[in-house]
């Protein structure tokens, strides 16, 4: 088994207060990513009570680089609507100070999981049902996978759609140049 990763953008309710604290959805049940999978109810379950018992907690990274934790996720929880997160980037880090100004700025607004795949089926469109994820971390990022849904700050409104497509098309290139 390989860590994967689902880019997700933090959706409707979704606040960045004081330029430090994050709170809002890193994952949704339901919805389609542009890979085509999809997060069953419960998926986190079993990872999030196993971390708990261990006295661990998700990570908070920069673009998935385990060498750039920039913050502490101070809640992880899942609801009926999907993989909600709470947590503060640390103003002491450098990268954490990058961070909340890009954030403030709106040059980022993604949210990403980085996570093992324990149980999933395959569906009839090529994509996969995901019911049960190991969860190592969840980083901010650039590109979000799941395009419908943004992180703004208290008070912003979502981006354009078209500013939306064009970051699908971005990413669907970054795949096909993956791909052998």
């Amino acid at each position: 088994m390989t860590l994967e990763r689902k880019f997700c953008t933090l959706g409707d309710g979704v606040t960045v207060t004081d330029g430090t604290v994050i709170e809002g959805y890193a994952s949704l049940f339901g919805k389609t990513d542009q890979g085509g999978d999809r997060v069953a109810v419960g998926a986190y379950g079993v990872s999030l009570k196993a971390l708990k018992a261990a006295g661990r907690s998700v990570k908070m990274l920069w673009q998935h680089d385990p060498a750039q934790p920039i913050g502490v996720w101070d809640e992880v929880r899942e609801d009926a609507k999907g993989l909600w997160v709470k947590g503060r980037l640390l103003p002491d880090v450098a990268r954490a100070q990058e961070a909340a100004a890009l954030l403030s700025a709106g040059a980022i607004d993604g949210l990403s999981i980085g996570y093992r795949t324990k149980r999933a089926q395959k569906d009839d469109k090529g994509g996969r049902l995901l019911s049960e994820l190991e969860l190592w971390e969840v980083s901010l990022v650039t590109f979000p996978m799941l395009p419908d849904a943004r992180v703004a700050a208290k008070g912003e409104s979502p981006e354009p759609p078209a500013l939306r497509e064009l970051a699908a098309v971005f990413e669907q290139a970054t795949m096909a140049l993956r791909q052998p």
